[in-house]
C-alpha cells in the first residue's frame, strides 16, 4: 500500500455509524496519466423499419444499459470527504509507477480503509459505486468513464457540470451523468488535451484533441462558454462498419453496395457529401476497403479517424497554432506536401476551404481514385460549395474555368443523410458527366425515396434506380474488368425499382 502515513490502523471496509456532518471543502483533482481502455464508436445506425418493397434485416438489439440512480448532494459530499482523505494519504509518485489495474487495486484498498475509519454508512452497492467513481477521477476521465465504455453511444455532449447529453441510435437524449462542479469538468478537459500536447484555459479557451482510442474531442472553456466548460466527444468505433453491414441496416441496397464497391475499385475520384453526423467518414472508410493492397495511399485529416487496412498507408494530420499563434500546419500544406510523396491515391478526411483546389488538381494529375468529404445537403450543392471554397482561397479564375476543373476532376458524388428519425441513408449516387455551356451536368444512378412513416414514427422508403444502364465511368469499369458486374448490379437495381 502506497500511503504516506504507512499503516495507521487502516482496516478493511465495513459498515459503521451514521455519517458525520458533510464538509464542503474543495477537493483537488490529481494529474495521474493512465489512459483508460474503452470501446467507442463513430456512427451507430438507428433501428430501421423495413420498406414494404424492400426487406431489411434489422441490426441486433443493444443490450439495455443499467440506469444509475440520480446522485444526491449527500453522495457528492461523502465522495468529497473520501477523495480529500485519499489525496492526503496516497503517494502519487509511487502510484504513477504502477500499471492501470494495479493502481486501481491500490486506490480501492485505501478508499475501503477510509470508509471504515470514518464510519460512513453505505450499502455494498453504494460503496462499489463510490470506489469506481474515485478510481475514474484519479486514473481516468471521471464521470465520463461509463459513457466512454458504452459502445452504443456515438456522441457525448457536456454542457457544463450539471448537464450531459448523449446520442444513441441517432437520437439525442439527456444522460444522468453530472460532474461535481465546473472545476472538476475543466480539470478532466485539461487532462484530455494534455495528452496531445495542448492546453485549455482562459488564455487558450478553444481546443481540439483526441482520446488515446482516436475519439475526437472539442473543448471550449470560460470565458467563451458562459455556463461552464463545454466538452464534445465524437466517439471512435474500433470495429468499423462495412458496406455489408450498411446493407443490413438498410442504409443501401445490396445492388447499390455493389456499385459503390466498383466505384472504389476502378479508381473513380469520389466526393462524399452530407451533413454533420450523416456518416460521411464511416462511408469513406467503407470505400477504402476496396483499394488494392499494392497502392500507396496518403491520408490528410484534421483529426486522424480513417482506418485503412492496406499495408502501404501514410497518415498525415494538421497541426493548430501554438499559444503564440505560430507553427500552424493547414490541410492545404499537407495536400501540397503529399503530392511530393509519390501518392497513388490521396484521401482527405474533410475538405473545408481552399485546399479543395489542390485536391482537384491532384485528381487531375494522375492521382485517380482520390477521395474526400464535404458538408453539403445534396450533390448539386456539393459542387457549388467546391466552387465557393475555391473563391475563398483568393483565386480570380473565371466561374466557367472553375466549373471545368471540377467537372474534369470529380467522377462521383455520394450523398449521405441523417433522416429525422435518426436513421442514416445513402440517398444519392450521382456521377458528374461534364459541362454543357456554363453548367456542370450530373446524372443520378440511384436515389432514396421516402414513402411515409410507420406507427412508431420511423420513416419508410426505398432505393430506386434512375434507369441509367451505362454510367459515364463505364470505360473505366471495363478497364478494370468490372463492366459485367456493374451492368448486372444496375439491371437488378432497375428490376427491383419496377416491382
Amino acid at each position: 500500500m502506497f500511503g504516506k502515513r504507512g499503516n495507521e490502523g487502516f482496516g478493511k471496509s465495513g459498515a459503521g455509524a451514521p455519517p458525520p456532518t458533510p464538509s464542503h471543502a474543495p477537493t483537488p483533482t490529481p494529474n495521474v496519466s493512465a489512459p483508460p481502455q474503452s470501446s467507442t464508436t463513430l456512427m451507430e445506425p438507428a433501428r430501421e423499419s423495413a420498406s414494404p418493397r424492400q426487406q431489411v434485416t434489422p441490426p441486433p438489439m443493444q443490450t439495455p444499459q443499467r440506469r444509475r440512480p440520480a446522485r444526491t448532494e449527500e453522495y457528492y459530499d461523502t465522495k468529497a470527504q473520501v477523495f480529500g482523505a485519499l489525496i492526503d494519504t496516497i503517494d502519487l509518485s509511487q502510484l504513477s509507477k504502477l500499471d492501470g489495474e494495479s493502481a486501481r487495486e491500490e486506490i480501492r484498498d485505501i478508499v475501503n480503509d477510509i470508509i471504515t475509519i470514518k464510519n460512513f454508512a453505505m450499502s455494498i452497492s453504494e460503496q462499489e459505486e463510490l470506489l469506481e467513481d474515485i478510481c475514474n477521477d484519479v486514473l481516468g476521465y471521471g464521470p465520463l468513464e461509463p459513457l466512454l465504455a458504452r459502445d452504443d453511444i456515438a456522441d457525448i455532449m457536456v454542457n457544463g457540470a450539471g448537464q450531459t447529453f448523449i446520442e444513441v441510435g441517432g437520437k439525442t437524449i439527456e444522460s444522468e451523468i453530472r460532474f461535481r462542479d465546473n472545476s472538476q469538468l475543466l480539470s478532466i478537459c485539461q487532462r484530455i488535451v494534455s495528452q496531445v500536447g495542448r492546453r485549455v484555459d482562459e488564455s487558450s479557451p478553444i481546443c481540439d484533441a483526441r482520446l488515446p482510442d482516436g475519439s475526437r474531442v472539442n473543448v471550449i472553456a470560460p470565458p467563451l462558454a458562459i455556463d461552464g466548460p463545454a466538452l464534445t466527444i465524437r466517439k471512435f468505433k474500433k470495429d468499423k462498419l462495412t458496406l455489408d453491414q450498411l446493407v443490413r441496416f438498410g442504409a443501401i441496397t445490396p445492388e447499390g453496395a455493389t456499385v459503390l464497391q466498383i466505384i472504389g475499385r476502378v479508381r473513380c475520384n469520389v466526393v462524399i457529401s452530407g451533413g454533420t453526423g450523416s456518416g460521411k467518414t464511416t462511408l469513406l472508410n467503407c470505400l477504402t476497403r476496396y483499394i488494392d493492397t499494392d497502392e500507396r495511399v496518403i491520408t490528410c485529416e484534421d483529426t486522424a479517424e480513417l482506418q485503412l487496412q492496406q499495408p502501404h498507408v501514410v497518415r498525415l494530420e494538421t497541426r493548430p497554432p501554438n499559444i503564440e499563434g505560430e507553427g500552424e500546419i493547414t490541410m492545404r500544406d499537407l495536400i501540397k506536401n503529399c503530392l511530393r510523396m509519390r501518392p497513388e491515391r490521396i484521401i482527405v478526411g474533410e475538405v473545408r476551404g481552399p485546399e479543395v483546389f489542390d485536391l482537384l488538381q491532384a485528381m487531375n494529375t494522375g492521382h485517380d481514385g482520390s477521395m474526400g468529404t464535404i458538408h453539403a445537403n445534396n450533390p448539386r450543392e456539393c459542387l457549388s460549395r467546391m466552387e465557393s471554397m475555391i473563391a475563398m482561397g483568393g483565386y480570380t479564375l473565371p466561374a466557367k474555368t472553375v466549373r471545368e476543373i471540377i467537372a474534369s476532376s470529380v467522377d462521383v458524388v455520394i450523398q449521405a443523410a441523417r433522416l429525422r428519425d435518426g436513421s442514416r441513408r445513402i440517398t444519392q449516387i450521382t456521377e458528374v458527366v461534364g459541362m454543357e455551356g456554363d453548367v456542370i451536368i450530373t446524372q443520378d444512378l440511384m436515389r432514396y425515396e421516402i414513402e411515409g412513416e410507420d406507427a412508431a414514427g420511423r420513416l419508410i422508403g426505398r432505393h430506386v434506380a434512375t434507369g441509367i444502364g451505362k454510367p459515364h465511368f463505364w470505360d473505366r469499369a471495363r478497364y478494370y474488368n468490372e463492366e459485367k458486374r456493374l451492368a448486372a448490379a444496375l439491371d437488378e437495381m432497375e428490376d427491383k425499382s419496377k416491382v
